[in-house]
C-alpha cells in the first residue's frame, strides 16, 4: 500500500521591489508586470496572493514553499519584466537612470505574526 503524503505550507512574504524611485509604473505597466509574476512564480512554487503599485514601487504579498530558492526566483523575475516592460513600453526607458528598471537590492518581509489580512489590506491600501 502506497501512503500519499500531502504537504502544507503557509509562508507568506511581503516584497516590496523598489525603483530607482523613478515614477514609471502605472496602472498597465503594473498589469503586465503582475502577468510576468504569474507566469514565472508556478515554476518557483510560488503563488501571488496580493498586487499593488505605487509610481515607483510594487508591493507583492505571496506564499511560498519552504524548499523555494526566493532570491532565484525575484532574481528571475526582476531580471524578466525589466526585460520585457523595456521592450513592450519603450517609454520607460527615458526615465529610467543607466538602463536600470528594478533597484539591485530588495526588501523581503516574512508575515511573521501579522494576520494575512492586516498585510493585504495594507498592500491594497
Amino acid at each position: 500500500m502506497v501512503t500519499e503524503i500531502i504537504h502544507s505550507w503557509n509562508l507568506v512574504f511581503h516584497l516590496s521591489v523598489v525603483k530607482y524611485r523613478r515614477k514609471v509604473i502605472n496602472d498597465p505597466i503594473s498589469e503586465r508586470a503582475k502577468e510576468i509574476w504569474e507566469y514565472i512564480a508556478p515554476r518557483y512554487g510560488i503563488v501571488l496572493e496580493e498586487w499593488n503599485h505605487d509610481i515607483d514601487h510594487v508591493h507583492v504579498m505571496f506564499r511560498a514553499q519552504p524548499k523555494t530558492e526566493l532570491s532565484k526566483f525575484i532574481n528571475a523575475y526582476k531580471s524578466a519584466s525589466s526585460r520585457l516592460l523595456k521592450k513592450e513600453y519603450p517609454e520607460i526607458r527615458e526615465k529610467l537612470w543607466k538602463e536600470a528598471f528594478w533597484r539591485q537590492r530588495f526588501c523581503l518581509l516574512t508575515a511573521g505574526g501579522a494576520p494575512v489580512e492586516v498585510i493585504r489590506q495594507y498592500i491594497e491600501t
